[in-house]
């Protein structure tokens, strides 16, 4: 433990810099998509206390995290990493509840999307017949 402790520690100034941006795209994007960092948190498994350093640029965001996390945030991989120009859309709105739940499906297992698919037809195929 007190390896990682000081790994964690021993960010470059350029490592500093760098994690603070990520953080501040994060951070951007979760309310431009009408979250809370305790909703971010929940949908990515996280405490709402890492999400917290992450978005500071105080804890490195777990590489494992950064596929769903951007996923979450409707952003590309490369829009959050890299912070093109275009990285911060500017939408008319957060995004809808349906539209978050779709791309948290997509991020289940195929299992749990195939269950989710069939549940989703059975009952539009009961509306369809009233």
């Amino acid at each position: 433990m007190a390896v990682n402790q000081k790994w964690v520690h021993s960010m470059t100034p350029e490592d500093k810099q760098f994690y603070r941006a990520l953080g501040q795209r994060i951070s951007q994007y979760r309310k431009d998509q009408g979250l809370t960092q305790v909703q971010l948190a929940e949908i990515l498994g996280i405490a709402q206390q890492t999400m917290a350093h992450y978005e500071g640029g105080n804890l490195r965001v777990a590489v494992s995290l950064l596929r769903p996390l951007a996923t979450t945030l409707g952003a590309s991989f490369e829009e959050l990493i890299e912070g093109s120009a275009s990285a911060v859309k500017k939408k008319r709105g957060p995004a809808s509840t349906l539209q978050r739940q779709i791309e948290q499906i997509g991020l289940m297992p195929r299992s749990k999307q195939r269950f989710i698919s069939e549940m989703l037809e059975a009952l539009i195929k009961q509306q369809q017949a009233s």
